[in-house]
């Protein structure tokens, strides 16, 4: 399992829902944390590893004292207030970075590993970082919320990410 890049059509898709947690989709939430850690990322979407369901991950120890990582299964953002600018970067789009408008505060529902239902409000780089991942499950990426004079810049480094993206996926298939 890898971290698929920009350029792969599956970062395009919209996340099908999860249904049930069973010993796969545990598996899976097991090997997305395992990933994001070793790609020292903070969060990190199903479909980033190539599966289109809707699951996130978020490592909370990054964000508060005594946090730890925890799954997000079909998060929805139900509301949102305000808003800021902050520099963004994903682990699908290598060492590119670029302030991101978006909201500041969000109200999202989400089931945990055990199928019980969370609605909770969030601030800061928690709401940064749900957004982020949120976006990855309807197929959004961080770029295409930036300004197209920006995006005009770094499209040689995109292009060049989606050649390397489409060299690995050729030498899988």
């Amino acid at each position: 399992m890898r971290v698929i890049k920009y350029g792969n059509p599956i970062l395009r898709m919209k996340a099908k829902r999860v249904e049930k947690v069973d010993h796969r989709i545990r598996q899976l939430v097991n090997e997305m944390i395992e990933i994001m850690r070793d790609e020292e990322g903070i969060g990190l979407a199903a479909p980033q590893v190539a599966e289109s369901i809707s699951l996130l991950v978020v490592d909370h120890s990054l964000i508060e004292e005594d946090g730890e990582p925890s799954a997000y299964l079909n998060p929805e953002i139900l509301a949102a207030e305000g808003e800021s600018v902050f520099e963004e970067g994903c682990l699908s789009i290598p060492d590119v970075r670029e302030d991101v408008k978006r909201p500041e505060v969000i109200s999202v529902r989400y089931e945990d590993i055990d199928g019980n239902i969370h609605e909770k409000k969030v601030d800061g780089l928690l709401a940064r970082v749900l957004q982020h991942e949120i976006d990855h499950l309807n197929g959004i990426l961080f770029v295409d919320r930036i300004s197209p004079v920006k995006k005009k810049m770094i499209q040689k480094k995109l292009k060049q990410i989606a050649a390397e993206e489409r060299e690995a996926m050729a030498q899988v298939a």
